[in-house]
Formats: C-alpha cells, structure tokens, sequence
C-alpha cells in the first residue's frame, strides 16, 4: 500500500499533462500505463499520418508542375518517410525521453495494467496506491473490429501497423471512409499502391457535411482511387498472400487489408464497477469539471466528447484547475474543431446543418466555392466554405472549411462559433486580399 496525491491512469497527452502539471505543482503523483508515454497520437496516429501525408503532398506538387512552371518527373519512395517517422517522430517506437520528462516533473511513473479497486484506490502489478486527492483516468481507444465473418483471424492491418511500415504493398483494401482511412487512401495511392475505399454509410466522411464528402470523393476518385460506399462487407478471408473481401455480391482481392473503421474505449477491466459505475459502459460520464465521481475524474475519449487530441489536452487543463482547487472556465463543447488532412483539407467546427436543423434552431446557410476567392482560382484548388447559421440570434453555430489550407482558415471561423461573434460583425471585417480566407467573406454576403 502506497499513499500518494494523485493517480492518473493512461498517459495520452491529456493524462500525460494532468501528471506532468501536477508534479511541477508540487503534488505527489504516480503516473501509470501499460504502453507508450504519449499514447497514440505521437507514436502511431496524429504524427505519424501527418508525416506520411507530408510526403504525398510533396509527390502531388512534384507532379502539378506541368500545369504551372514547366515539367518534372516524380519518382515516389516510401523510405525517406519511414526513416523520418522511425527516427525523428517516435524514436524507433521508443518513449524514453517522455518518461524522463515526466520524472522530470516530480512523477512517479508505474509501467503495468491498472485497475481500480475502490473509491481513491488503484492496483497495479499487485501494489495497491490509495490516492488522497483523487484518479485521473485516461485510459482512451483501441481500433474497432467490425464483425465481419472471417475478419479476425487475418494479418489485416490497423493503423497502429501502417504507421510501421518500411515498404508498401502493391494493392490495398481499407475499410472505412473516416479520417484515418481516408488519409491513408490518398497518402498510398499517391505513392503508387492500387487502393480501393469501403464505406458501409452511403458517402464519406459522413459527419461531416454532404458537400464536403461529394467533393472529397470526387478528388480521390480522380486521383485513381476506386470508391465504394453504402456496401455490406460479408466475409474476409486471407491465402497465398492475398485478402479477398466479399462485397454486395462481387469478390475484391488486394495483398493488404486495412480496418479503419471506428475506435473502442479501452474501459473494460478497469474495475469501473469498483468505484460505483457502469463496468460495461462505452464511456464515462463526466460533469463540466471532468468529475466522474467522488475523487475521480475522466479525460480524453472516453469521454464520449470527440476522439481528438486537442480536445484531450483541453479537457486536461480543466482536471488540473479543479484538482489545484483554481477558477476557470467549465467545460464547453459547443466549438470543437476537427480537420481530416486529407487534400484538401477538410475542416469543421460546431454543428452541421442537420444537426442545427435537429436542435430546433432557425436555421440560415450559405455553401461558397473556394474559387469565388482570388486565391482558390489563381491555384485552381478545389474546396468550399459552408456556414451554418441560427439566424435568430445572427451568429455562426457551425462551419466547414475545405481547401489547401481548409484546417488553418477554419481558425477564424472556430473563433466565430465559439465566441458567439455576430455575422454582422464578421461581415464588417476586413479580409487580407489575395487569401483562401476571403471565400469566407463571400459566404457571408450569400448568408445575408
């Protein structure tokens, strides 16, 4: 039995900056996880991807150059992308350096399974930590398997194994029309692999807006890429190197599967039941200060407030304020931003026009072409600005940027959703010229 201030279980950046803001604030803090410090993001997701789309978008550019400045011959190589990733991102999948940070910061970190074992109480490896502030849980996801007959005893891959990679295959099957799937399309197929998209909803990307996704989908079908969506995948199965996938009737075969379809909070055996929640819960509850109980709070995506980093990394911020006992701001999730880095970009805040429409909301909108911007035509980019709007109280509720920069330019409109700004006031503005944020502007004067 050790005593301790705080015990925070799973070390994803949110958890990871709960314990390192604690320690430096002087509190006795034991940090426990079973995998890497950092979680996914900076070891098989959010950097990794980047980096591998860093990549495809320089082999693109590489190859527009006949429609602009001349001519080019682009050879695509995958090896200078997993050397960056293996070396520069992850340090060969290693988080020594992040552990020392922690020390660092006065933590205690625990390698091992946690488990709870009673309010204020946590088990790791047979040591039991009775925490006298409270638990941190940042336990987060898992990649989902669907369950599809013959699936899970293939070599299929998620994203955890792309992001390992040193060679690619020649062919590709991925199911899920979602972000990392449809990152992982592109990033492939401009790198020469024959890829084809599987998606059960009837178009991509489908919280997103129906603009976004028709748009997006007819960019990757250009690029080559074969797209499939409102299909019923009824077995996989594997053989002498190659998947075949039955869909709707019709047999697709491909050298690598990959499952990207969804994530599953890592909530099971955690003992919730312990400390008088659901055990078989798919998330926790939480209050505006992130408490999930007595002396327990939640972070990250398990709570069910948006499976992104940033929104992790907010919600942290909250947990140190309330445990340091400081004044701040509950929390809020009325502008939560996301971006697919697909090209182009698609970025989104707040709420789409169906769920304002849902909410009960007098709804106003305006969808502009990002040609309509001097600068979207002098680079022929494809893309769009959409602005959902509650028209009784003339502010923004929602928006879509698509375009080169699409997740740079929603900045300003994630400041108009969340600070409630008038459009009255944004239209009063004045917008840099040339710039892909004046379709914005435009957008505006269809609004009015």
């Amino acid at each position: 039995m050790s005593d301790v201030d705080v015990v925070v279980v799973g070390l994803g950046p949110g958890g990871e900056a709960v314990a390192t803001q604690l320690g430096q604030a002087g509190l006795d803090v034991v940090a426990v996880d079973r995998r890497l410090v950092g979680g996914e993001c900076p070891y098989y997701a959010c950097v990794p991807t980047k980096m591998m789309v860093r990549g495809s978008d320089v082999l693109a550019e590489g190859r527009r150059i006949p429609d602009y400045a001349g001519s080019s011959t682009v050879t695509s190589d995958w090896g200078p992308v997993h050397v960056r990733i293996r070396d520069e991102a992850t340090a060969d999948w290693d988080d020594q350096v992040a552990v020392e940070r922690l020390q660092k910061a006065g933590v205690t970190f625990v390698r091992g399974e946690a488990r709870l074992t009673g309010p204020r109480q946590v088990e790791v490896d047979g040591t039991t930590y009775t925490a006298r502030r409270g638990v941190v849980l940042n336990t987060g996801t898992e990649p989902a398997t669907p369950p599809i007959e013959g699936l899970a005893g293939t070599p299929y891959w998620t994203n955890r194994d792309i992001s390992r990679l040193d060679e690619l295959p020649g062919s590709l099957l991925v199911i899920g029309g979602g972000p990392v799937g449809l990152e992982i399309v592109q990033t492939f197929a401009r790198f020469g692999v024959e890829v084809t998209v599987l998606e059960s909803s009837e178009r991509l990307l489908a919280p997103e807006e129906p603009e976004s996704s028709a748009l997006l989908a007819g960019v990757l079908e250009d690029e080559g890429i074969r797209v499939l969506t409102g299909v019923t995948i009824s077995a996989v199965s594997y053989g002498d190197g190659q998947f075949s996938v039955q869909v709707d009737g019709q047999t697709l075969q491909a050298d690598r599967l990959l499952v990207a379809a969804g994530r599953r909070t890592n909530l099971a055996g955690l003992g919730l039941d312990a400390v008088g929640l659901d055990p078989d819960a798919r998330v926790i509850e939480v209050d505006p200060h992130l408490r999930a109980a007595d002396g327990l709070w939640a972070l990250g995506d398990i709570t069910g407030k948006g499976g992104f980093t940033h929104v992790s990394m907010y919600q942290s911020a909250i947990v140190v304020r309330d445990i340091l006992k400081r004044d701040g701001p509950e929390a809020s999730y009325h502008a939560v931003p996301h971006v697919t880095f697909t090209d182009p970009e698609v970025g989104s805040v707040g709420m789409t026009e169906r769920q304002a429409r849902d909410a009960g909301l007098n709804v106003r909108v305006a969808t502009t072409d990002l040609g309509s911007s001097t600068r979207g035509w002098i680079h022929r980019s494809p893309g769009l600005i959409k602005l959902v709007e509650d028209a009784d109280r003339g502010v923004l509720v929602g928006a879509t940027s698509v375009g080169p920069t699409g997740g740079e330019v929603l900045s300003m409109l994630v400041t108009a959703v969340h600070a409630e700004v008038p459009t009255d006031t944004l239209r009063s503005m004045i917008y840099a010229y040339p710039t892909f944020h004046r379709a914005v502007e435009d957008a505006l004067s269809k609004l009015a």
